[in-house]
């Protein structure tokens, strides 16, 4: 498994349609605009492309949602076909949001987990879906969470205004991702630190102009973010990383240092007192380091002080 994950995230403006060549020809516009728009990011070589919450919608003034959703189900699989077969010949996965018909007619906001040989190897069905969107359509809420295994490590993915909701967080929590993919129709501003933090997990945020996509880090900090004239970014993120707290740590931070200097990187935000560190060589992995230095992994620090807070005589009578 590879430490080093090149993440490309997109956030073009919706797609203006024609709609006067039919639901065909909407389709073939919007498999047009991604063709576009992907080649912004393909030659980059990304290992992930996230793409914004329904990414193939279309938009054209007028346009009602008992036409979006006849829409939906002419469309199909076509637009899932249609990135499963760039991601088989770009050997990357993407993580495609769209509304999904189910057997029963019902249908989910999904995201869809393409791996590099073009299957879908992860599903997830927006748990919160709002109160407007269930009252106007025959979109249901999921009711499930799981972590999505790729050869980079455990994927959690959760869809725009699923950031607001605790529950699902510590549901995600308890599972350990390495990476929270973020298909959305708004930022969502400091939840997004917020949820990169709780989780010590990397965050890729993929949002619909004219908001930003981001890349964010374990301890909150921003690595990566498309502007108003380049609306995608690509950076490459280090997985091989833990979190820390400062205190009982910082002497063996420092003797790490110095023993290793550039082969291992602590990005400290300041604020906190927690640090991200990582390694930066094929020589050894980060748990080499824990284990050598004996550093207290943040978690854990927690939980030895919640114990030391609950011992005999600890606490105020």
């Amino acid at each position: 498994m590879s430490k080093y994950v090149k993440i490309s995230c997109m956030s073009p403006p919706i797609k203006e349609v024609d709609t006067g060549q039919g639901l065909e020809g909407v389709v073939l516009q919007m498999i047009a605009k991604w063709e576009e728009h992907l080649q912004h990011v393909l030659p980059e070589q990304p290992d992930l492309i996230v793409l914004p919450e329904c990414c193939d919608d279309p938009t054209f003034k007028g346009m009602g949602t008992e036409w979006l959703y006849e829409y939906y189900r002419y469309r199909g699989n076509r637009l899932l076909d249609y990135f499963a077969s760039v991601a088989k010949t770009h050997r990357c996965y993407i993580a495609y949001s769209a509304m999904v018909e189910m057997e029963d007619g019902t249908f989910r906001n999904a995201t869809l987990f393409i791996d590099r040989s073009g299957e879908v190897c992860g599903i997830y069905h927006k748990n919160h879906i709002t109160i407007r969107q269930k009252s106007t359509s025959d979109t249901l809420y999921g009711k499930e969470a799981h972590v999505i295994q790729t050869d980079f490590g455990r994927v959690a993915c959760l869809i725009c205004f699923d950031i607001n909701f605790d529950e699902l967080l510590q549901q995600y929590v308890e599972q350990k991702p390495e990476l929270i993919v973020f298909s959305s129709a708004y930022h969502g501003g400091l939840m997004q630190a917020y949820w990169a933090y709780t989780c010590r997990a990397h965050f890729a945020g993929a949002i619909w102009r004219p908001e930003t996509c981001t890349l964010v880090n374990p301890v909150g900090e921003i690595v990566g973010e498309s502007t108003l004239f380049y609306p995608f970014v690509t950076r490459t993120i280090n997985m091989d990383s833990v979190v820390v707290h400062y205190d009982y740590n910082w002497e063996k931070l420092e003797l790490m240092k110095r023993k290793y200097g550039s082969k291992v990187l602590i990005s400290d935000p300041t604020r906190l007192n927690a640090f991200l560190i990582s390694s930066e060589t094929e020589e050894f992995t980060i748990q080499d380091i824990v284990k050598e230095f004996d550093l207290e992994l943040l978690d854990d620090y927690w939980i030895r002080c919640r114990d030391d807070r609950n011992k005999e005589g600890h606490l105020e009578p």
